[in-house]
């Protein structure tokens, strides 16, 4: 933690704000492809189905490179693992920009997983690390909000950016943004920051435990639930309120809004009745609400109630899920939440490749119908992890 001659509760706050701009910058970078796969496949030649593969491969470049980035900067100074992260998200954006084809642009695509992979758990460890625990909760929410506020101005700004400029254009802002982001968090973040360097054979103990691994995976669980619908999200919402791009984009931005304020209640949740508690509530809202996707056309009024809703719960998992994580490792809580960060990509993978499959063997009025399923499943991953083992305590801070 900031020595209290450091950083008081004001430190504390502006530090939060800093990790939260980074990932925004993370959150903007890896999800603007969303939004310019028609740009980009017209401008590389490409069908628009391998263009939109540019994600996949981002997802499982940071699955299988979180942990594994984790446990080689274990033992590095936090506010160089910030910086170095988005220097390299910065290197490999700028990659994306000059990309001629789409195997430079994938290639480019893993270079920005690295640095994502090593942004994220070091904010999240930093934000563990100097906040008490009552107040946890609201801390990872707070860093977390950056993502969840990409969706909602960074992502639909950077769209603009490629229609208007060229989809060149979008990379070369986010690739802007990293740099400056990199020279903030050289300035800002302290050099005092206390963190449990992990070794060999912390990583080795906590991958072999079976308990915490149970745990964190429930975050692949979950995120594969909601990417069974958000992956043709477009679509559900056209199915409802046609095709109007403006009416579509207005939508989107209330999922986004929705987002960025579950995430918050998310973390004033987890402070309040615990990290489990609430993630046993949302699982509930989810298997209760995700249903409603399958009984489309709705007016839009209703709609707008049921994308709100969904989003907020649906991003509200993310806060007490990592201070869940960190409580099975206290001793571990790096290479934890790197494992978590991994798990994220996994869900979405998942999700992806399993709406997908529903959508063409049943139909998009089916989507909903199995993305509730597998909010069920992910209750019961939940149910099965447990609690935290009395005998792990916080770290010393």
């Amino acid at each position: 933690m900031v020595s209290g001659s450091t950083a008081g509760r004001s430190g504390e706050g502006v530090i939060l704000a800093f990790l939260a701009f980074g990932n925004f910058i993370i959150g903007m970078g890896a999800f603007v492809i969303i939004g310019i796969v028609s740009p980009i496949a017209e401008g590389l030649g490409i069908g628009k189905a391998d263009a939109g593969l540019v994600l996949t491969v981002y997802a499982l470049a940071y699955a299988v490179l979180s942990p594994v980035t984790g446990a080689l900067t274990g033992t590095l100074s936090r506010r160089i693992v910030l910086v170095a992260s988005l220097a390299i998200f910065a290197l490999g954006t700028v990659l994306s920009a000059i990309s001629t084809g789409l195997p430079m642009l994938a290639a480019s695509r893993v270079l920005v997983a690295l640095g994502g992979s090593l942004y994220a758990p070091a904010a999240a460890g930093i934000a563990v690390a100097i906040s008490a625990p009552e107040r946890r909760g609201k801390a990872l929410a707070t860093v977390f909000s950056g993502g969840t506020l990409a969706q909602v101005l960074g992502t639909p700004f950077g769209a603009w950016v490629a229609y208007h400029f060229g989809w060149e254009a979008a990379f070369w802002v986010i690739a802007a943004l990293s740099l400056a982001g990199s020279a903030v968090m050289c300035l800002a973040i302290p050099r005092d920051v206390r963190f449990q360097a992990a070794g060999l054979a912390t990583i080795l103990a906590a991958l072999q435990d079976r308990r915490a691994m149970i745990a964190v995976s429930f975050t692949a669980t979950m995120l594969a639930a909601f990417y069974v619908v958000f992956t043709f999200f477009g679509p559900l919402i056209e199915a409802s309120v046609g095709p109007n791009p403006e009416t579509r984009t207005g939508f989107l931005m209330l999922n986004g809004l929705g987002a960025f304020i579950g995430n918050i209640l998310g973390g004033m949740a987890t402070d309040r009745i615990g990290a489990r508690r609430t993630l046993v509530a949302i699982c509930i809202v989810q298997i209760l609400i995700l249903p409603l996707f399958s009984i489309l056309p709705l007016p839009p009024l209703a709609l707008a109630v049921l994308i709100g809703t969904w989003s907020a719960t649906s991003f509200g998992f993310m806060a007490p899920q990592q201070a869940r994580v960190a409580q099975f490792a206290p001793e571990a809580i790096g290479i934890m939440l790197s494992v978590n960060a991994a798990m994220l990509y996994v869900g979405i993978t998942i999700g992806s490749v399993v709406g997908s499959h529903i959508l063409g063997w049943y139909g998009l009025g089916a989507l909903g119908m199995a993305a509730s399923v597998l909010a069920l499943l992910a209750l019961l991953h939940l149910l099965a992890a447990g609690h935290p083992r009395a005998s792990a305590q916080a770290p010393r801070r």
